[in-house]
């Protein structure tokens, strides 16, 4: 296993760290402001049902463009040029941004109806916020994608747990330092100003990927098909492994609950919290960055390939049960560590999944395979954050964070009876071969 100093020395691997991670962190820093900014959208008498589904409608607004996104992403990945596609979506997003800046600068506050006849409404810059939002979210999942199959060609085989692990510490350390300026920014100045903080790392973004040197473009034989076709070929390899099919389909189900719970995080830190500074929920965000870039970087100094599967369902309860405690607590001294632990979880299982998936599965496929993954694990999201809005505004905060705790827990329990999952391992040999057909998951340890 290369050391993280070898890797940073290869030129090309430190250019696509730079622009990867700096993408990444980016749209937290947005989404910071940008739920601040709706969960203190009214004013004081207004009920707290208002700002509840303003955000679950942030959600919303973002969460089916990026399906629909993730739907075409694969296979863009592996049919352009991978560092022209990330620099044309990264300029996008940040095109997007700017325009959330100046709305949020000028802020029109006209009133409108939402219907029902509850009195309910939004205000007219909480609406144009919206699509601007779901654009720099919908481009960021065109460019992971691109991203993530982009690693294997300037890595070795046996170095993708250290480089994928390194690559989402650098992205979570950025995001830490993105939520805690932008947050700390906005007690100063406005919240379109603090928005130059996720705009400069765009900006970093395109400057490494056009320092970037690397062949990116996609290793294709054959004919060029049809879209839809080639597009259903990620789709078709992802069911006939069945190994990542059960694990697509149990982070189906956590995301699920997981959205029902932080689509709220905006309401939760302000009324169950009492947290009375925007600052304080950049730190709910920056300990839960924290928390998966250590997680990330510790499991990737470990032979984690020989039990992969196993580890994903030990990692699945441990984040279940960091939810569960953030609905009991109501401190935000205790909440801020118990929000380092839940990130710890998702950063270990982040760095495994991709290590794996990038050692087994061929590279003129890999970008459509990580997109359908994409697709079919956050399919549910769009529900969750409406039902974390619905729940919230029938029982209460504390119910919908309990709640979607306990289900995160289960969906662990229910991966631990999958067979397939708790075999999932790979080799990390540089000379074993990726065939056309999906390996067969191995039934005994492969010694590496």
């Amino acid at each position: 296993m290369t050391s993280w100093s070898s890797l940073l020395r290869q030129r090309s691997f430190t250019y696509l760290l730079i622009s990867g991670s700096a993408s990444l962190a980016a749209p937290t820093g947005s989404l910071i402001l940008v739920s601040w900014a709706l969960a203190h959208a009214y004013p004081a008498s207004a009920p707290t049902s208002y700002p509840a589904i303003a955000l679950a409608l942030l959600g919303l607004s973002s969460t089916i463009p990026t399906l629909v996104a993730a739907l075409i992403s694969g296979t863009l990945a592996d049919r352009q040029d991978r560092r022209a596609l990330m620099r044309s979506v990264n300029l996008l997003a940040f095109a997007a941004t700017l325009a959330i800046a100046a709305i949020l600068l000028v802020r029109p506050e006209q009133p409108l109806a939402l219907p029902g006849g509850s009195g309910a409404y939004l205000p007219l810059w909480v609406v144009l916020l919206y699509p601007l939002w779901a654009l720099e979210t919908a481009a960021i999942t065109v460019f992971r994608p691109a991203f993530n199959a982009s690693v294997p060609r300037v890595v070795e085989r046996a170095d993708l747990g250290s480089a994928n692990g390194l690559i989402y510490a650098v992205a979570l350390l950025l995001s830490i330092g993105a939520s805690l300026s932008a947050s700390g920014l906005a007690s100063f100045v406005s919240w379109g100003e603090a928005l130059a903080v996720p705009l400069a790392l765009f900006a970093v973004t395109q400057v490494s990927l056009q320092l970037l040197e690397a062949d990116l473009a996609p290793r294709r034989e054959g004919p060029v098909r049809r879209f839809l076709s080639d597009a259903s070929e990620g789709y078709r390899y992802l069911w006939q492994r069945r190994d990542l099919f059960e694990i697509t389909v149990a982070a189906l189900a956590v995301n699920f609950f997981s959205a029902v719970a932080f689509v709220e995080l905006g309401l939760y830190a302000t009324f169950w919290l009492q947290a009375s500074d925007p600052i304080l929920l950049g730190a709910l965000v920056a300990a839960g960055s924290l928390g998966a870039a250590v997680g990330g970087l510790v499991v990737s100094r470990f032979a984690f390939h020989l039990r992969a599967g196993k580890l994903l369902i030990v990692f699945t309860v441990g984040q279940g049960l960091a939810v569960l405690a953030l609905g009991l607590l109501r401190s935000v001294w205790l909440a801020i560590p118990d929000m380092f632990l839940f990130g710890l979880f998702p950063g270990m299982t982040t760095t495994v999944f991709l290590a794996t998936v990038q050692a087994t599965v061929p590279d003129e496929k890999l970008g459509r395979v990580l997109a359908a993954d994409e697709v079919g694990s956050y399919a549910l999201v769009p529900f969750g954050q409406w039902a974390g809005g619905v729940l919230t505004v029938a029982s209460s905060i504390q119910a919908t964070y309990v709640s979607a705790g306990i289900g995160t827990v289960g969906v662990g329990g229910l991966m631990a009876t999958m067979r397939d999952i708790r075999h999932l391992r790979f080799t990390t040999r540089a000379e074993a071969p990726r065939t056309e057909e999906p390996p067969v998951p191995a039934t005994e340890p492969v010694v590496p």
